[in-house]
């Protein structure tokens, strides 16, 4: 088979195992997107692939640069690449994307175990960084604003104490009497 064939007949595989998964996105037909680990997992990472034109003879280009991959440090992104890259050495000359990925996700506690956010050193350095999250804290406390109307409607129900009348979410008795009940003919 012809380099053409083997990339029609593995994307063809692609899409099927992956149609619906959210984690694999097919970007072109010789470039691939598949995030290891769910959004929330501070240890996921997003790989981008693409096939040059003689795969699967030739090794995939393997890329972390995606902009969700931004708050891995750079000693991490290149243990992943390494780690990536003899999985791809192993298996040159056959369909392996299914491989690399299935791999990444089983490895990926120890892929990211030395794993530390930038994101964190970052707020732990610049003052102006610690200082935002008490702000937002505040902007959280912020109640519910009220329309001109709906403040105009309470006053009119509370008294000058802001108390609202006496028997305010009390039942007439006598219409009660009116609409409950049998008529006696």
């Amino acid at each position: 088979m012809t380099a053409n064939e083997d990339q029609e007949m593995e994307l063809e595989a692609l899409r099927s195992i992956y149609e619906g998964d959210e984690c694999f996105k097919e970007m072109s037909p010789v470039s691939f997107q598949f995030r290891v680990g769910e959004l929330e997992d501070s240890k996921a990472f997003i790989l981008d692939i693409t096939w040059p034109e003689t795969y699967p003879e030739t090794a995939p280009q393997i890329s972390l640069e995606a902009f969700f991959n931004n708050r891995i440090s750079a000693e991490t992104k290149q243990l992943i690449l390494a780690k990536l890259e003899e999985q791809v050495e192993a298996n040159l000359g056959a369909a392996m994307m299914y491989t690399l990925f299935e791999w990444a996700k089983e490895n990926q506690e120890t892929l990211m175990e030395n794993h530390k956010s930038i994101v964190t050193a970052v707020t732990l350095t610049s003052s102006s960084e610690v200082s935002e999250p008490a702000t937002a804290a505040k902007k959280k406390e912020k109640k519910e604003q009220l329309t001109k109307a709906q403040k105009r409607r309470m006053i009119n129900k509370t008294d000058h104490k802001g108390e609202l009348p006496r028997g305010w979410n009390w039942v007439d008795v006598i219409k009660l009497s009116k609409t409950g009940g049998k008529d006696e003919d």
